[in-house]
């Protein structure tokens, strides 16, 4: 009888928290989710991010508000993310590959990049295109490479700014193929891109969104994707890595949202997430922006955003790039 009574009282202890638990689950979310996207309107993060609240909105029965935060290389959004309420109504859609340079890029942040924030799912990859102007006399990478080594001064590329995924990425092939380039950083993608279409320099990344109504037209020419394998987007382009063993840079976007998130609610979104990938539409939208569904469970993410912390932290180091 005595074993009875203390499992009694053992039961109406933990039933509380049971209840509350798959209480939480059913009824979240109970109202709107704030989704913050850490750089301006119109850009692909923006893009897919737009897709995204409007998908998850539908299968959510709650309104997801798209809110842009930029500044400060998006540490302004995280900040604001890794101190909301862990309830799941403030959520961040992230370039998940810039939330792992400043890890390294910035002497000090206000957050961890891992400790202050809960994983839910990695959304899309795109690779960045390497364009360069049309009066460049190279045709793929092996020449441009080769070009370097013979007229380094003459090799000179723009960025969005130091420690941006387009000069890490630009430092990386500096690296990994042993050439000289004279960097120029712009105030932004636009005015870099800007500055190869007028021939102020030879060359930059972009965005396969950015990068195909100029290459399209002829007024730059694309000369090789960043990740380890060909885009939808630009097929007859090869891959960096074709000619730079190992080369790898790629946007990764992902949703997080502050440490402690709960269980049931990383869940929800996870499944909503995943479910939402295997749209023909949302395929259909993300291929027309060069963009390729990723799969990931959310401790999956997290290991992935670690690797990406090192792997970058390499790169950051090599380039000299720092932000104070």
């Amino acid at each position: 009888m005595k074993l009875l009574n203390t499992l009694f009282t053992v039961s109406l202890v933990l039933c509380p928290t049971l209840y509350s638990t798959s209480s939480l689950a059913q009824t979240y979310p109970a109202k709107p989710v704030r989704l913050l996207v850490p750089f301006p309107p119109g850009g692909i993060s923006d893009t897919l991010a737009r897709i995204t609240a409007q998908q998850l909105g539908e299968a959510l029965s709650q309104s997801f508000v798209v809110e842009n935060r930029p500044g400060a290389g998006t540490t302004i959004a995280a900040d604001l993310i890794a101190k909301a309420a862990a309830d799941g109504h403030t959520l961040y859609f992230t370039d998940v590959t810039t939330h792992a340079i400043n890890a390294s890029l910035y002497a000090k942040l206000p957050f961890d990049t891992l400790r202050d924030f809960s994983s839910i799912a990695l959304v899309a990859q795109s690779p960045l295109v390497l364009v360069v102007h049309p009066s460049m006399p190279v045709k793929s990478v092996p020449e441009f490479i080769a070009l370097a080594k013979s007229r380094p001064d003459d090799v000179v590329y723009a960025s969005s700014g130091n420690g941006t995924i387009i000069h890490l990425g630009m430092e990386a092939i500096r690296a990994q193929a042993g050439i000289k380039m004279v960097h120029v950083p712009y105030k932004g993608s636009a005015p870099a891109a800007a500055a190869v279409l007028g021939g102020e320099v030879a060359a930059s990344f972009t965005t396969t969104p950015a990068a195909l109504p100029y290459t399209s037209s002829g007024r730059l020419r694309a000369i090789g994707v960043s990740g380890t394998s060909r885009s939808p987007a630009f097929p007859g382009v090869p891959a960096i890595a074709e000619a730079i063993k190992g080369y790898d840079i790629i946007l990764y976007s992902g949703l997080l949202g502050p440490a402690n998130l709960p269980a049931d609610v990383v869940n929800r979104l996870h499944t909503a997430t995943m479910a939402m990938l295997k749209q023909p539409k949302v395929v259909e939208q993300w291929n027309r922006y060069g963009a390729t569904a990723v799969t990931m469970t959310p401790a999956q993410v997290t290991e992935h955003i670690r690797n990406e912390v090192a792997k970058f932290t390499k790169i950051v180091k090599a380039s000299g790039a720092k932000v104070d």
